[in-house]
């Protein structure tokens, strides 16, 4: 459990709106960055997955971490992307989503974080 809030993790649930559309039509960038994103928030990756819809479509994929996953998923005709960050341990998943922000740089960005795994005393 993490020590300072008495849960297990922490989940971000994040849309990024006014991204450049070939950012998020690239999915061996997107790849790249998920998994810099989690070494950064202190993760372990075990593997990836990403899939194109097209040339011109977006792509789904999630990197499978030690401590849970990342995941995104585009739109670039719309400019938007969602991540779905869930950390446990000493990760950080606000430090990753961090970093997916300072490389996307979207215009703006809405997200819900939600600490999982609350202590449980019978």
């Amino acid at each position: 459990m993490s020590p300072a809030s008495g849960t297990v993790g922490s989940h971000i649930l994040a849309d990024l709106y006014g991204i450049d559309p070939a950012l998020l039509r690239d999915g061996a960038a997107l790849e790249s960055l998920l998994r810099r994103a989690a070494a950064g928030a202190g993760a372990r990756v075990l593997s990836s997955h990403f899939h194109s819809f097209g040339s011109e479509a977006g792509i789904t994929g999630v990197v499978l971490l030690a401590e849970s996953h990342i995941s995104i998923h585009t739109w670039p005709e719309c400019g938007m992307a969602a991540a779905d960050i869930f950390m446990c341990g000493a990760s950080d998943a606000e430090r990753a989503l961090e970093i997916l922000v300072r490389e996307l740089v979207p215009a703006d960005t809405q997200q819900v974080s939600v600490e999982r795994g609350r202590r449980y005393s019978s």
